[in-house]
């Protein structure tokens, strides 16, 4: 098995960040094997979505962003890459014409992950893209969700069909794949199709926290709720990205304004420290929308934050 070291990205104080074919933070490219503990992938996929395509963009697009990236935590210390071997492992595979054919490919690919003892990082795609991950991941046995996100995404039917962005959080509990007394819906607002939008999700048990509820709480106390509600058992992170407000993430299809700041993301993720963190996604960037690229710069350090959870969890055995 290789060592750490051999895994190293690549650094930025020898090799110009602007140098050499884009991967996440500058990992290296790696077929899927065994020897991975975090693999970082993309999934450009957005057949999915009722409104405006583009995410399926994303996965390049945050490769460049991530470029800014650098090695070590600016508070934990965290060093993710002296704790596990981390890898670019490249997209999962997709069928541009055939909705129904990209999820299977999709499930399969994540599969094969599991298989290796992979943990997966994943930049969607649209937020039909964690239905499919939770269908490999959490096939034995359900997990906890801290979901960040405008919408509560547990409709039944969107325009006549079962599976899209907006049921992925309905459909995952009616597979047995998200335990519902362990689910915190967090940043949840904007105008709704009806009472059913967030009424489901609250009955089945899901802590729902709407960015009303969110100000009047205040960020410590959340994570208070957050950490009591998830527990010990694994934990599945999904963020769309139009959980946070579009005045910091302005390349997504459905922007909701009044929503939360990267900072309280950032903070909210750092607290996660000590949970099994089992696989992440980040979903929802579309970067025809952002001619600035600070939604992609947002994703790829949060996608840090993630990945750095992610190897403590990995170091301590979890």
């Amino acid at each position: 098995m290789a060592g750490k070291s051999d895994f190293k990205p690549v650094d930025a104080t020898v090799t110009p960040r602007f140098a050499d074919v884009a991967t996440f933070m500058r990992t290296q490219r790696r077929e899927i094997s065994a020897e991975i503990d975090i693999g970082l992938c993309g999934v450009p996929f957005d057949l999915g979505v009722n409104f405006r395509s583009g995410p399926r963009d994303a996965p390049a697009a945050v490769r460049e962003a991530s470029r800014l990236i650098r090695q070590v935590h600016p508070v934990s210390g965290t060093k993710p890459y002296d704790l596990c071997n981390v890898a670019d492992i490249g997209d999962a595979p997709v069928n541009p014409l055939d909705k129904d054919d990209s999820i299977s490919r999709i499930e399969t690919f994540f599969g094969t992950l599991k298989t290796a003892g992979i943990r997966p990082i994943a930049v969607g795609g649209d937020h039909t893209v964690p239905l499919p991950v939770l269908r490999a991941l959490a096939k034995d046995e359900p997990v906890g969700i801290l979901q960040f996100d405008a919408h509560a995404d547990i409709l039944d039917e969107l325009c006549g069909t079962k599976v899209n962005h907006a049921t992925i959080m309905r459909r995952g509990l009616e597979e047995g794949l998200i335990d519902p007394n362990r689910v915190v819906q967090l940043g949840l607002r904007g105008s709704r199709f009806g009472d059913d939008d967030i009424r489901f999700g609250q009955e089945a048990g899901y802590r729902c926290i709407t960015i009303d509820e969110y100000e009047d709480l205040g960020r410590a106390s959340t994570i208070e709720i957050i950490d009591e509600v998830l527990g010990d058992g694994p934990v599945y992170i999904t963020l769309d990205i139009d959980g946070i407000d579009p005045s910091y993430a302005p390349g997504t299809p459905v922007p909701e304004i009044g929503g939360l700041i990267p900072r309280d993301v950032q903070v909210i993720v750092r607290s996660l420290a000590g949970k099994n963190i089992v696989g992440a996604d980040i979903c929802e960037v579309a970067p025809c929308y952002d001619p600035t690229g600070i939604t992609c710069v947002t994703a790829a350090n949060m996608m840090f934050e993630m990945l750095c959870v992610m190897a403590e969890a990995v170091a301590a055995g979890r």
